[in-house]
């Protein structure tokens, strides 16, 4: 999600003690994240986008053990309760980054980065219907600013190409994906760490997104590797790595503050790689979606 949507897979973040090193993570950890959907395009034709989510779980899940190890969290022995809701979890990720490759080469890079961080808001929908109560005047903004953003986007893709729509369609069925995905894991972060749950996440994924490439008749083998390396490196290793650093020492608020680095950074790479031009309405959609998820992250407890 990589979630240019992985932050929610970090924790949720509580206001404590901070110096600049933590705030220098938090911001490198939304960048290394922005630079996926650049990978992905460039590995979109070898050996094609989903294929190389394949590659970035696997790449990554050495280091992640690693991780886990140097942190003394447990990567083996897990109950059969916690190895099913990762399993699960698993295959959802998948499902979402499978989902949001696609998307990433149909669509303008700083939407892609939007739409897969649209779990935040849809988190907070979920969290209203488990608690059976109406939204907060802060949740109402959040959703009224991130569907006029949203609606506006859309259109403009619309415009632009049909297959465009398809794109920014697919990067938010990534987003919805993804909120599954972290509801299957809220039980088992009670007994396990940040690397354990990546590993596992990424060992129950990796052979649904090898299916899924084989079904749409991808080419598994990377022919170039550094594409392929460099998502793995910035979307899952450096990314992940500088996020599960900074995440627990901010507010929602700062988190979902410096989220909006993501697209601004993904709307740069898409411009300088691929001539990807926004318009001025494109602009103000970009900041009515982004207004909806700093003020979903600020609405978390």
């Amino acid at each position: 999600m990589g979630m240019g949507n992985a932050t929610a897979q970090t924790g949720t973040g509580r206001a404590k003690d901070w110096n600049g090193w933590h705030f220098a993570a938090l911001l490198g950890g939304n960048v290394a994240l922005a630079l996926g959907p650049l990978w992905v395009r460039l590995a979109e034709t070898d050996p094609g986008p989903v294929s190389a989510g394949f590659w970035r779980l696997v790449l990554a899940v050495p280091f992640f053990v690693l991780f886990a190890r140097a942190s003394g969290q447990a990567v083996l022995g897990l109950g059969r309760k916690v190895l099913l809701a990762v399993a699960g979890a698993g295959l959802f990720f998948a499902l979402d980054l499978g989902s949001w490759h696609l998307g990433i080469g149909l669509t303008r890079l700083g939407n892609a980065s939007l739409f897969g961080n649209s779990g935040s808001i849809l988190l907070v929908a979920w969290g209203l219907i488990a608690l059976r109560r109406r939204p907060r005047m802060g949740e109402w903004l959040a959703f009224g600013a991130a569907i006029a953003g949203s609606a506006i986007l859309l259109g403009r893709s619309l415009e632009i190409d049909h297959t465009t729509m398809i794109g920014d369609l697919l990067c938010l069925l990534a987003g919805f994906l993804y909120t599954f995905y972290i509801l299957l894991l809220q039980n088992a972060r009670a007994s396990l760490g940040n690397w354990s749950l990546l590993t596992w996440s990424s060992l129950a994924g990796a052979p649904v997104l090898l299916a899924m490439a084989a079904m749409l008749g991808e080419p598994i083998w990377p022919q170039v590797w550094w594409p392929v390396a460099m998502l793995a490196l910035t979307s899952q290793i450096v990314g992940q790595g500088l996020l599960v650093f900074a995440l627990k020492h901010f507010s929602p608020l700062v988190i979902g503050l410096a989220l909006l680095t993501q697209p601004a950074v993904s709307v740069l790479a898409g411009w300088v790689q691929f001539g990807e031009v926004l318009t001025p309405l494109d602009g103000l959609g970009m900041v009515l979606v982004g207004l909806g998820l700093v003020l979903a992250r600020s609405t978390q407890k």
